[in-house]
């Protein structure tokens, strides 16, 4: 069952990723780095398929699309935020990284959390209560399970061109 990483408000897409990786193409080395400078023990606490939780405003700052590469390729499930910062939370559609925004939520450090990404409910175990998160519109969720923007673009090319 996924781990919920939880952190506070304004987390900035330089707390995500710190600037000075962002010039790789590579991008486990980006993975490598998510979270360093927030949260120094990230990696050794983190498992593939974990969820990250924030408060407001999560991907702040710059509108640069490292930011929800390198969690998508750390293997982070789903971000979870009261809201998110409008640019990232496109950018994180567009490269099919999970997102909902829960107004308020009480989900803690280490709680077991199932989600519901097409119907948007997520389950805290943990604390046995469910939020209702604000639902996605399908085309979002048909881009997330596509893998991102691209493929979704390339998988309905036929469509969209007509």
């Amino acid at each position: 069952m996924p781990l919920a990483h939880v952190y506070g408000h304004n987390i900035d897409t330089d707390r995500i990723i710190p600037g000075k990786y962002t010039k790789t193409l590579d991008l486990t080395s980006l993975a490598a780095h998510v979270m360093e400078d927030l949260d120094p023990g990230f990696h050794q606490k983190f498992k593939v398929g974990d969820i990250i939780v924030a408060g407001d405003n999560f991907g702040c700052g710059s509108s640069r699309e490292q930011a929800p590469i390198a969690l998508k390729t750390a293997g982070v499930a789903v971000v979870i935020a009261h809201y998110f910062a409008r640019i990232f939370f496109r950018n994180a559609i567009n490269i099919g990284l999970p997102v909902l925004e829960i107004p308020n939520h009480t989900i803690q450090n280490g709680d077991q959390l199932h989600i519901d990404l097409s119907n948007g409910i997520v389950t805290n175990i943990t604390q046995n209560i469910s939020y209702n998160a604000t639902k996605l519109p399908k085309v979002m969720l048909d881009i997330m399970e596509e893998g991102g923007l691209v493929n979704y673009l390339k998988k309905h090319k036929d469509y969209i061109l007509a």
